[in-house]
């Protein structure tokens, strides 16, 4: 029927399959795409998607750290959780700004986010239930999120890509702190390193899911590759996840929670046991641990910001009426 209903030979259709192979020539002789050049739509809607959803990820992530704040154990670890959570939230607004460059506003970004239309990472619907929680965050959590991010300071569109720089630089501070804080543990007491360890079992599946699902099931995977949005497969970043951090569990004296783990001399890599999808999805789906009680904190903080917001703009447009007063 649709192919009844479109000409796809009429100059129309000719002219933008045209414009769409100029498009993807730059893309492959490495230009960047920049806000004022012409994109298909689809590639500006994933993108949208895709920054926005990153952009989510960095605020409502501020949430399971910020619980331990007023509890770290010391003055030291409190500075820098502290500031832990202010690099999130500053991620967050380059990612927001670099969206806005797509034709979206920030309002309606946030608005998707409430509204339950738009996703952010699944991990970040996992409670915090210890101190050493913070430690394996870090660690595990910012661990793999660089390993997707620093593909993306190459990606094929200049906003995005620049964001990127700035934020895989904080990340990996973040990496090397959590990493700290489990050292301290496991060269501390019994109870503080059986803490560790069972921080270690509750993030490493989750951490591992947090690439998304496999490229067999991945939908966006294979045009996001050829427009250079990503530069690796979900199972690819996943595999070098592994790679990376089963050696550093070995010098914490941890235990990875996967009785398949084992090293393939033949691969060159780890092999490792298989994860459950279900709960991924059950999780992406919302129905995780804290998936409600995330959302609600974020529309809760949103509503009680509302009088700052107002007061910005209303001293925004007074500034501008005193510049037009001026010009006259």
């Amino acid at each position: 029927m649709y192919a009844q209903m479109v000409d796809t030979g009429s100059p129309d259709a000719q002219a933008l399959d045209a414009r769409e192979a100029r498009f993807q020539q730059r893309i492959d002789d490495g230009i960047r795409i920049e806000p004022q050049d012409w994109m298909p739509e689809r590639y500006r809607k994933t993108l949208i998607r895709q920054i926005s959803q990153h952009a989510h990820s960095e605020i409502v992530g501020q949430l399971p750290e910020g619980n331990w704040i007023t509890r770290a154990p010391s003055l030291k670890r409190k500075a820098i959780l502290l500031a832990k959570v202010q690099d999130e939230a500053g991620h967050g607004l380059y990612l927001y700004s670099a969206a806005e460059t797509l034709g979206i506003s920030r309002d309606q970004m946030v608005d998707d986010l409430h509204a339950g239309r738009a996703k952010y990472s699944s991990i970040f619907n996992y409670p915090t239930l210890t101190w050493a929680d913070v430690g394996a965050i870090g660690w595990l959590v910012d661990g793999a999120a660089i390993m997707n991010q620093i593909p993306l300071c190459r990606c094929s569109y200049g906003p995005y890509a620049r964001a990127m720089i700035r934020v895989c630089k904080e990340e990996a501070f973040h990496m090397r702190q959590g990493y700290d804080l489990m050292l301290a543990l496991c060269r501390g007491t019994p109870a503080q390193k059986a803490m560790a360890q069972d921080a270690l079992n509750r993030w490493w599946w989750p951490s591992l899911m947090m690439f998304g699902p496999p490229d067999g099931d991945s939908v966006h995977s294979a045009q996001s590759q050829a427009w250079k949005i990503k530069l690796f497969t979900n199972d690819e970043l996943r595999q070098k996840m592994v790679d990376q951090t089963v050696p550093q569990a070995e010098h914490l004296g941890l235990t990875i929670p996967d009785a398949d783990l084992k090293w393939n001399a033949e691969r060159g890599h780890y092999d490792y046991g298989a994860i459950d999808w279900d709960e991924f999805y059950a999780v992406v789906k919302g129905n995780g641990p804290c998936n409600r009680e995330r959302l609600e904190t974020r529309r809760q903080a949103w509503d009680d910001g509302e009088w700052f917001r107002e007061a910005l703009v209303a001293h925004a447009d007074k500034q501008v009426q005193r510049a037009a007063t001026k010009a006259a």
